[in-house]
């Protein structure tokens, strides 16, 4: 079979026949051979029946959520290629052949974009329109090297053995931010085709949720994207904290009527403190997302693992603790010069925060750095059943050369 078209369905009765209809005619219209399945999400208002009626397979997905739906029917699909699309009408199942066409020629997932389709009156509303999927579909092709130019379109075909590999995880709407994401990062060949959508044929709302699903969608590719999660924003932190420390510890800085002094150097300090602790996770996210298979492998990131070894992060570590520790031992000395009574902080604390500063980043390198060569520890990722064929296999090759120098 070459095609399975996969809609998810909660409650979709005055709707889904068609959509069966109008993707089985645009099959049969082009000679392909290919089936309709409905994920079914535990509808209540005969919504299965329908479909079954229309010409469709239903299958029942009991897990609850979007993505749960999707990607059982995705599963249950017997075409090579699958198409999925939302059952509410709003999607041209009429015209299915661009994405077709697209797979035929060796696309591995092909978007929909509405923007470059046709956005019927009232079809989106104006906040999703103007506002929520520019905004999250930038950030997407901000954080990931993708040109897509609309996310969250919810018709897209792709392989399903290529998108079966990719690990899908997500129940929810941001399902389909995960499925633009993973195949970006794999390195699949991704395409877009315009589209349209329509009103959705519905009287009753829509299942989703704007500013809930729109935080779903951005925290996920938060999450994806530990570059701008946490480097870039303690990046920054770090180069702000340190330009501001350097220049407060020799002394006051005045900038019109602001006058900066030892305050001012405190929260320097920390923002460096805070800064270099979001780099570091930056790297321990990354190094743990490659080793588990969340994200591919980043030969930059490998490379500095590679070169930072536990040694040198041991050592990196001690040179700062000593650094920390001599500002220690001369602000000792400061305190004795005044013969160990009251100091006047706005002479001391330019000695004892850059000190306690170095001290905190020393013992954060040293814990990273064993921390990291805990997470770079290659484990076997064999499973009993894997080994139990490996030696099945050697024995009867074994076995083979036995009777052949018989």
């Amino acid at each position: 079979m070459e095609l399975t078209v996969v809609m998810p369905c909660l409650n979709e009765a005055e709707t889904v026949e068609t959509c069966v209809r109008k993707a089985l005619a645009c099959m049969h219209e082009h000679g392909i051979d290919g089936e309709v399945v409905i994920a079914d999400n535990g509808s209540t208002d005969g919504s299965q029946q329908l479909a079954r009626d229309a010409g469709a397979r239903v299958v029942h997905i009991a897990e609850k959520g979007y993505g749960n739906a999707l990607l059982g029917g995705i599963r249950a699909a017997r075409g090579k290629y699958v198409i999925m699309g939302d059952a509410d009408d709003s999607y041209d199942f009429t015209n299915l052949m661009p994405f077709v066409e697209q797979l035929r020629d060796g696309a591995e997932l092909v978007m929909g974009n509405r923007f470059k389709g046709g956005i019927a009156p009232g079809a989106m509303p104006p906040l999703h329109r103007y506002l929520g999927n520019p905004v999250l579909s930038f950030v997407g092709r901000l954080f990931f090297p993708s040109a897509i130019g609309d996310f969250h379109c919810g018709l897209r075909g792709f392989r399903r053995d290529s998108i079966l590999r990719l690990g899908l995880q997500t129940g929810g709407m941001e399902f389909a931010s995960e499925v633009v994401v993973k195949s970006t990062l794999q390195g699949l060949d991704v395409r877009e085709v315009p589209t349209t959508l329509s009103p959705d044929g519905r009287s009753r709302p829509p299942h989703l949720r704007s500013w809930r699903d729109g935080w779903r969608h951005l925290r996920f590719l938060l999450l994806y994207s530990p570059r701008w999660l946490f480097f870039i924003p303690g990046l920054a932190l770090m180069t702000l904290g340190l330009l501001a420390g350097a220049a407060l510890t020799f002394g006051p800085v005045r900038i019109g009527n602001l006058a900066f002094d030892v305050d001012t150097l405190v929260g320097a300090s920390a923002i460096v403190v805070i800064g270099f602790q979001a780099v570091l996770f930056a790297l321990f996210t990354k190094v743990y997302a490659a080793e588990e298979g969340f994200l591919p492998e980043d030969r930059r990131i490998r490379k500095l693992v590679d070169i930072v070894t536990l040694e040198k992060g041991l050592i990196a570590g001690g040179l700062l603790g000593i650094a920390g520790l001599g500002g220690l031992v001369a602000s000792l000395v400061h305190w004795g010069g005044r013969g160990f009574g009251e100091l006047i902080p706005a002479e001391s604390l330019r000695l004892v925060v850059p000190s306690a500063t170095a001290f905190i980043m020393s013992f954060q390198t040293i814990f990273a750095s064993l921390f990291i060569s805990i997470l770079g520890i290659r484990r076997s990722r064999e499973t009993p059943t894997d080994i139990a064929a490996s030696a099945a296999e050697e024995a009867a090759e074994a076995l083979t050369r036995t009777h052949a120098e018989a």
